[in-house]
């Protein structure tokens, strides 16, 4: 650490990371960017897969880096270590460096990792305090523990695709899914809190435990909000609404000058009368189909007709401006290129610059977490088995001899 740099808020800590693809690297990432020290073990010249996502990179000089924009989303600030876990040194070299390590991650199907002495009863004999994060997608147990799934599975299986999309009677009606990994995110965030808890109960006195975290309960305590809870409590499902709420109106997408797109949500009488007040239609605040939410719900067919010939007229941007100079929520339905261009994106300094050693300036996009006592530390994405040779020399005492040993058996 820079003695300059301000302290960060996990110095100190030391996190082991043989988790690969999103939601595991994700929580590690953003471990780092509290200061945390992460060591990430990757596979030997093949590394991480999301390294080999389309969407790759370029070095300065015009030749391939081996890296995608999708590794480099996720892997911020850590140290790569190439090695072959699969291989009974390698795994005996990951125990060694779990003994020097506080937290532990991972994101094998349940029960694999058992079979190379890498689970967590393996690894708590060397170190009986390590906070060990297992993500899976279904979880330690029960009858689909060892199955496999990604993100859109558990979009599909949590009920939360059969809220998203249009009716099936309208044209291109059915369920759809996010194209963002949005179960992957949260669950990356969700592993966060849980090691952050775990290593202030461990700090306060508490032992190093297990974290069982899974993807398919993250998905459904999202969902939660509200429709599974409705359902719990009343046996009501919802229902394809497209891109209407099924507790306000007007609450949609209209579409507007020069093929631009609004999203308008409004929410409350106040804001209903604002927004009538933009676009000049101060009939509808007295006409009795609109006069209150149940009202506007009722007849949201109409609603929707007569919002969608007022907002052709207008440019998104523009209405957006108008309507959120009124208190009123609405968006502008954004290109990445619009939204990063945003004065708002610009003024909270989103996009930032990190100065990588191998691919020159490369830009980021900046983490959620904002500390004002513990800034963040950012660095970039490490190229693969960058550290190898100085984390196992600095953490476990190797010399010349040993590494080119490794080396040599293609371990390393």
């Amino acid at each position: 650490m820079n003695p300059n740099e301000p302290r960060s808020i996990l110095d100190g800590i030391k996190v082991l990371d043989i988790s690969r693809i999103v939601a595991g690297p994700l929580c590690t990432q953003s471990l780092a960017d509290m200061g945390a020290t992460v060591y990430k073990v990757e596979r030997p010249h093949v590394g991480d897969d999301m390294r080999h996502i389309p969407q790759t990179l370029t070095l300065p000089d015009g030749t391939p880096s081996g890296d995608s924009t999708a590794y480099l989303s996720v892997n911020r600030g850590k140290h790569s270590i190439s090695l072959d876990i699969s291989r009974p040194q390698g795994q005996k070299i990951v125990r060694e460096l779990a003994a020097k390590c506080d937290v532990f991650v991972e994101n094998y199907k349940g029960g694999n990792l058992a079979r190379y002495g890498l689970d967590y009863d393996n690894i708590k004999r060397v170190n009986p305090g390590i906070v060990y994060c297992s993500i899976s997608g279904f979880g330690q147990d029960g009858p689909l523990a060892s199955q496999p799934g990604y993100d859109p599975i558990f979009q599909a299986i949590s009920g939360i695709m059969s809220t998203c999309g249009h009716p099936v009677d309208e044209p291109n009606g059915g369920p759809v899914r996010s194209t963002i990994p949005f179960i992957d995110v949260m669950t990356g965030m969700t592993a966060t809190t849980a090691i952050l808890g775990a290593l202030y109960h461990r700090k306060n006195g508490g032992e190093g435990q297990f974290l069982d975290i899974a993807l398919l309960d993250v998905a459904l305590a999202a969902a939660a909000v509200p429709y599974g809870q409705t359902y719990l409590s009343t046996g009501n499902s919802p229902k394809l609404i497209g891109n209407k709420s099924a507790l306000f109106s007007p609450s949609n997408c209209y579409p507007c000058a020069g093929g631009g797109f609004i999203l308008i949500q409004v929410g409350n009488e106040a804001q209903w009368k604002r927004m009538c007040a933009v676009l000049q239609r101060p009939d509808w605040l007295s006409d009795p189909r609109f006069v209150t939410n149940k009202e506007r719900m009722l007849n949201i067919v109409e609603l929707h007709r007569q919002l969608t010939e007022m907002t052709r007229a207008r440019d998104a941007q523009e209405l957006a401006q108008a309507l959120g100079d009124a208190d009123v929520p609405c968006g502008p339905v954004n290109s990445f290129a619009q939204a990063f261009d945003s004065p708002q994106v610009k003024h909270r300094g989103i996009r930032m610059e990190l100065n990588d050693p191998v691919r020159g300036p490369m830009p980021y996009v900046r983490s959620p977490l904002r500390f004002s006592a513990t800034p963040l530390r950012y660095r970039p994405a490490p190229a693969l088995g960058a550290d190898t040779v100085a984390v196992l020399q600095a953490e476990l005492g190797l010399d010349d001899q040993a590494i080119a040993r490794l080396k040599a058996d293609k371990l390393i």
